[in-house]
C-alpha cells in the first residue's frame, strides 16, 4: 500500500492516488499523478496489460501521437490521451525510479453512446391477425445499453391481458396475438446515459380478411326520392374502394328517383387477398311524407 504522508527522510513518493478517469469515445483523457520530494528521480507512464512504456519525465516514448505528458512543477504529472479508442480502457501505471521502484495504478473507462446494429434488429415486419411476432433490437455501447419500446405518436402498446402500456424495456418485443390495433410504427429507443440516445423505427403491418358492418339492414323510402346505400368494410390489404380510415373503406350506391323496381335486396361486397364477405341491405318501399296546406290540414 502507498504511503501518501511526506516522510522525514526526504524519499520520494505519492501524495495520493490516482483518481479513475470516465472519459467519452473520442475525447481527450487525462490523469493525473501527483508525488513529492522528487529531486532527481523521474516520472514514469505505463500501459499496465502490455507493460508499455509511455512516458518517461517530459519525453513521450510511446509511438502514438494520441499520447502526450505535462506537469505541473514536477509535482503533479499529467498523462494525455486524446481522440480515446475503445481500446484505451485499462489500467495505467505511474512509476518512480526508486530503487525499489514505486508505482501507484489509475484506471481510465471509456464511455460509448449507443449504436442500434442492423445485425440482430428486426426489420419492417407484415403479420397474419391472431399470429405471434417478436420484434428485436440489438444495440452496442459502453455501458450496454437499455432498449426501451414505444409506438410512434405516442400510442399505447395493447398487451395480451387486455391493459395497455406507453412504454416496455428490452431487446425483444413479443405479442403473443396480434390484433389490428397493434399495426404501426415502433420505436425501438438505447440509451445509456451517454449522449445521444438513439432510435430506429420499425413498421408492423397486421393482415386480416375483410368484415363488413351495416349500420342499417332495413332502409325504407319512397317512390322519386334520393337514396345512399352506404356498407362500411375494414380490411387490410385494403380493397380498392375508398377509404376514409386506416383499415376502413365505404362502399356506397347512390339511388335516384327510386322506382319500382329498385326495390328489394342490395348486396355489398368486399375483397382482398385473404378472403371475402357481404352484407346485404334491404331497401323497402315507405308512403310519400304527408303534406299540409296552407291551413295546417293534412292532405
Amino acid at each position: 500500500m502507498s504511503d501518501y504522508i511526506q516522510a522525514t527522510s526526504y524519499e520520494p513518493g505519492f501524495s495520493g492516488p490516482i483518481e479513475n478517469v470516465t472519459t467519452p469515445l473520442g475525447r481527450e483523457a487525462i490523469l493525473a499523478c501527483t508525488v513529492h520530494n522528487l529531486s532527481t528521480y523521474k516520472v514514469a507512464w505505463l500501459r499496465v496489460d502490455t507493460q508499455t512504456i509511455l512516458t518517461i519525465h517530459t519525453h513521450v516514448i510511446s509511438r502514438s501521437r494520441r499520447v502526450g505528458v505535462t506537469h505541473s512543477d514536477h509535482r503533479t504529472w499529467f498523462l494525455h490521451i486524446r481522440e480515446l479508442r475503445e481500446t484505451d480502457r485499462g489500467w495505467y501505471m505511474c512509476q518512480i525510479n526508486t530503487d525499489p521502484m514505486k508505482s501507484q495504478l489509475g484506471y481510465l473507462d471509456i464511455v460509448v453512446p449507443p449504436d442500434i446494429i442492423d445485425r440482430g434488429t428486426s426489420t419492417d415486419q407484415t403479420v397474419r391477425e391472431a399470429a405471434s411476432v417478436s420484434l428485436t433490437c440489438a444495440a452496442t455501447g459502453s455501458p450496454q445499453p437499455q432498449i426501451t419500446w414505444r409506438r410512434e405518436h405516442s400510442k399505447t402498446i395493447p398487451l395480451a391481458d387486455g391493459s395497455q402500456v406507453t412504454s416496455l424495456e428490452g431487446p425483444v418485443l413479443n405479442i403473443t396475438r396480434v390484433s389490428r390495433q397493434h399495426a404501426g410504427a415502433y420505436l425501438c429507443i438505447a440509451s445509456n446515459g451517454v449522449p445521444p440516445t438513439v432510435s430506429k423505427r420499425i413498421m408492423l403491418t397486421v393482415e386480416f380478411p375483410p368484415v363488413i358492418t351495416i349500420r342499417n339492414q332495413l332502409v325504407g323510402a319512397a317512390l322519386g326520392t334520393d337514396l345512399v346505400l352506404e356498407c362500411e368494410t375494414e380490411a387490410f390489404p385494403k380493397p380498392p374502394q375508398r377509404i376514409s380510415g386506416t383499415f376502413r373503406s365505404v362502399l356506397r350506391l347512390s339511388l335516384r328517383r327510386i322506382k319500382n323496381s329498385d326495390y328489394g335486396s342490395y348486396k355489398c361486397v368486399s375483397k382482398n387477398s385473404l378472403g371475402d364477405t357481404e352484407g346485404t341491405i334491404k331497401l323497402y318501399p315507405m308512403p310519400p311524407p304527408a303534406l299540409e296546406n296552407k291551413h295546417g290540414l293534412t292532405l
